[in-house]
């Protein structure tokens, strides 16, 4: 993460920006929060649990999604010093979380970057700032976020290639959330346009629905998908699974196998038996999809 904010800065000073999009206040929002809570842990001798806490922080916001978000604006001359502002903000205030549990390495990385104080060991230790709490932007984008992951998910079980774009018909409560949602979505989940629709709007058929807590999300079959040939590999996967639960329900209604197989025998084959009729479900529900 350091070597491409470093890569990617022309600034020689960090201040943040007084235009922030709303992924930088998601991602300070989070931040903010971060250093108030692993400040109580520190302060309590939680050290693992502030470590930890760091560490997801890393993976989870700054590295998976807030470095990705900010790529196709690096590029642009308009939004670039904004988004390094921001990056590298984040950055140096992780840096000073985590110097006490890796000190060598961050004061390296903090020596390489634009930074005020001298050393990080002398740098003032973050500290939490109302100014930087944006929880209404970070429920907001967290929503969106959740759409994004469940056409994902979606797509990834249809053997979808990221390539292959198909419009978002979102149906909401949260419309002004999903207005200002539409560009991540189209970026991040392979949607060539996000239309908004009324909490009540009914799909017709030919329709894929990818649910949330905060939204149904509709995306056209032949958009995706060789209708034809995704219904003939449902197909052969409902007659392999059909064929595989026949299997575990014989082994299970031979009293001789159930009588004398150690219980966690026994148990497994019915766990097993229990996946195959959700999966037999899911392939049913998908072939149903197709129309």
């Amino acid at each position: 993460a350091s070597r491409f904010v470093m890569m990617n800065l022309t600034i020689d000073q960090v201040e943040l920006p007084e235009k922030l999009e709303l992924e930088d206040k998601w991602v300070l929002s989070k931040l903010n929060t971060l250093i108030r809570e692993v400040t109580e842990n520190m302060d309590a001798y939680e050290l693992g649990v502030a470590s930890a806490k760091v560490y997801d922080f890393i993976w989870d916001t700054y590295c998976d999604w807030y470095i990705e978000l900010t790529k196709d604006r690096m590029r642009s001359a308009d939004t670039a010093e904004n988004a390094q502002n921001v990056l590298c903000y984040v950055l140096i205030q992780v840096l000073r979380l985590l110097h006490p549990f890796m000190p060598f390495i961050t004061e390296e990385i903090y020596q390489a970057i634009p930074h005020e104080s001298e050393a990080l060991i002398i740098a003032p230790y973050p500290r939490y700032d109302e100014s930087l709490a944006f929880p209404e932007e970070e429920r907001s984008f967290e929503l969106v976020m959740d759409a994004i992951r469940a056409l994902r998910s979606r797509r990834a079980d249809m053997n979808v290639p990221p390539s292959r774009k198909a419009k978002v018909i979102v149906s909401t409560a949260e419309a002004a959330t999903f207005a200002a949602g539409a560009p991540y979505i189209e970026r991040l989940a392979g949607a060539s346009e996000v239309e908004l629709a009324g909490a009540d709007y009914e799909a017709g058929p030919g329709m894929v629905t990818v649910t949330t807590h905060s939204a149904r999300l509709f995306m056209p079959m032949a958009e995706l998908v060789d209708i034809a040939a995704e219904r003939a590999r449902l197909e052969k996967e409902l007659e392999k699974a059909k064929n595989q639960l026949a299997a575990q329900e014989k082994k299970l209604a031979n009293a001789d196998f159930v009588s004398r197989a150690p219980e966690a025998v026994v148990n497994a084959e019915r766990e097993r038996a229990e996946k195959a009729k959700a999966l037999i479900a899911n392939i049913e529900g998908s072939l149903k999809e197709l129309g």
